[in-house]
């Protein structure tokens, strides 16, 4: 129960970190994606992927 507890935040803290680092990179270039709730979890769940669709995403959006 306790390993599964631990996978499941830890991934969560990953993909924070992941985010927060991609905005950090990508902030004079005017590509921010906000870290929120649905953010996270597309990244926790899909992840590396994930990010980059969502880069796509911002890219042909805005």
């Amino acid at each position: 129960m306790f390993k599964i507890l631990f996978k499941i935040i830890k991934r969560v803290i990953m993909s924070v970190f992941l985010l927060y680092g991609y905005n950090l990179i990508a902030a004079p270039l005017g590509f921010i994606i906000p870290i929120n709730v649905i953010t996270i979890l597309l990244i926790c769940l899909l992840g590396v992927p994930s990010l980059l669709a969502l880069v796509v995403v911002l890219v042909v959006v805005f």
